[in-house]
């Protein structure tokens, strides 16, 4: 039986992982609320380093403070020793009257105290109105200060005693031929000092609380404001299922995380397109070959085994259909790459020559008087195969809404920073309601219902013009020039290597 599921075992006993190491269940954060830890964390460092700091400082500076005062305590009495005793004008002789003038020209601060002792007993002190702090009515100070030796150094020294805390030098005095000790001590009041200091940093104190406080409240609206696309990347994502990817993030700052939506906002288009056209290929492949498959299905359930003549019709028709669902199958595949980025494989191209190339296979198609109307001697990046499929697709065109004889213009141009390749014939044209259908997939026109055409040779051509970043357009000649329809494909001049732009001329011009 698993340590887990033993009998007795308490309810909150973590679960043991393979390796014996228990597994706990931790509290996941959000991402806002772990910005805002760490922002009141680092905030919160900051105050107390900074405050601290400052106090250790101040406090530093305030003993310093101190200690100058206590030397200067002792520089006085010094001086008072070297003096003469004003009541004789003779040297001093008795450690008493050391002790006596001494306190009587000392004068205590604020905070400050004096007191002598004479043979460890206290002896004197300064007048009760002039001192704030009084020596003599601490014991357990005068128990430490009677336990000073005579020949102690006069250095500053801490005392804590229940009263309070004292910062204190304590001075011996003797002289020659007098055999008493006496003891000078100056005093401050270390935690009174202190206090104000202290006073001072626990409003310090408050007011570092109260801002980390109002810092808390505006980094939880800043934070939630930066993460808004973070939110609504997470909503949209949600409601984005596998028959609908129409939901966008909407975006209105220039941050990284506006970046980032907008990147995810470009990722679902292109994922759209890519559902898009799989869809439609799926449901072109299932339109156009459905009537082929058809037709040859039926042939094949009525041909008469017996009948040669029969047999040979149903095998002709057969074989024109699979022709058909091959050029089909072709076109579909053409179409379905068209958005891959190897779909076209830009190469210097010599245009002039292109135009050439196409003019001899386009006399291959029938009975059309071809000319070449305008040439382009330059060298442009484009590829030339797939330029030269869409070229020869409009050519096809040309010479199918034709009448034989008629005559066929074609021509390669540079007008400022554009290449225009067209077509000109002088069939019927496009009629205006179908113009701008054409380029559709499987949009048959009159002409091609009549040809069983399958409606993918234009639209190849647009995916083509669209994969050098052109289009294609179909134009109709001013009624002076004469009939027909002008298809011109518009690409960009990439990298032109030489010749010289020839300027825009006007359509009637050259065609």
């Amino acid at each position: 039986m698993p340590r887990s599921a033993r009998a007795g075992a308490p309810a909150d006993t973590p679960a043991p992982m393979s390796e014996g190491v228990p597994v706990y269940q931790r509290a996941h954060l959000t991402v806002r609320a772990r910005l805002l830890t760490a922002v009141i964390v680092l905030s919160g460092l900051t105050v107390m380093i900074a405050g601290g700091t400052a106090f250790a400082l101040q406090a530093a500076e305030t003993d310093e403070r101190i200690d100058n005062s206590l030397a200067r305590a002792v520089a006085a009495l010094r001086n008072v020793e070297a003096k003469e005793n004003p009541t004789t004008g003779l040297p001093f002789t008795s450690v008493n009257d050391v002790l006596w003038e001494g306190i009587r020209a000392r004068v205590p601060g604020k905070n400050e105290g004096a007191v002598t002792l004479l043979d460890g007993e206290l002896k004197w002190s300064p007048a009760a109105e002039t001192r704030s702090v009084r020596l003599e009515e601490d014991p357990e100070l005068a128990t430490v200060l009677a336990a000073i030796p005579p020949d102690a150094p006069s250095l500053p020294r801490t005392v804590q005693t229940s009263t309070t805390q004292y910062r204190l030098i304590a001075v011996p005095v003797m002289l020659a031929g007098d055999p008493g000790s006496g003891l000078f001590v100056v005093a401050f009041d270390r935690s009174a000092e202190m206090s104000s200091l202290r006073s001072t940093f626990l409003t310090y104190s408050a007011v570092g609380l109260a801002a980390l406080a109002v810092i808390a409240v505006v980094a939880w609206f800043v934070v939630g404001r930066l993460l808004r696309p973070i939110r609504l990347l997470r909503d949209t994502t949600r409601r984005i299922t596998e028959s609908d990817l129409s939901e966008r993030i909407t975006v209105t700052g220039k941050d990284d995380l506006s970046n980032l939506a907008r990147t995810v906002n470009a990722m679902l288009d292109r994922l759209e397109r890519a559902f898009g056209s799989q869809r439609e290929l799926l449901d072109d492949v299932g339109h156009e070959l459905r009537t082929p498959l058809t037709i040859v299905r039926g042939h094949l359930e009525l041909v008469d085994a017996d009948d040669p003549d029969d047999v040979r019709a149903t095998q002709a028709l057969a074989l024109d259909e699979l022709d058909r669902m091959q050029r089909l199958v072709d076109d579909l595949m053409t179409l379905a790459t068209a958005d891959r980025p190897d779909f076209v494989r830009l190469a210097p191209t010599d245009v002039g020559r292109l135009t050439d190339d196409v003019h001899d296979k386009a006399r291959g198609l029938g009975d059309r008087h071809w000319v070449v109307a305008a040439r382009a001697d330059v060298d442009v990046l484009l590829d030339a195969q797939r330029i030269t499929q869409a070229w020869l697709q409009l050519v096809a065109n040309a010479h199918r809404y034709s009448a034989p004889g008629s005559t066929v213009r074609l021509g390669s141009e540079v007008a400022g920073d554009r290449l225009l390749l067209w077509v000109r014939d002088e069939g019927p044209g496009v009629p205006p309601d179908e113009a701008d259908r054409i380029f559709e997939r499987f949009h048959r026109g009159q002409a091609d219902r009549i040809s069983h055409g399958a409606g993918l040779g234009l639209p190849i051509v647009a995916a083509i013009a669209h994969a050098h970043h052109g289009r294609v357009f179909v134009e109709h000649p001013p009624a002076n020039v004469g009939s027909g329809v002008v298809f011109v494909l518009d690409l960009p001049a990439v990298d032109l290597v030489d010749g010289e732009p020839e300027p825009v001329t006007e359509m009637v011009e050259y065609l």
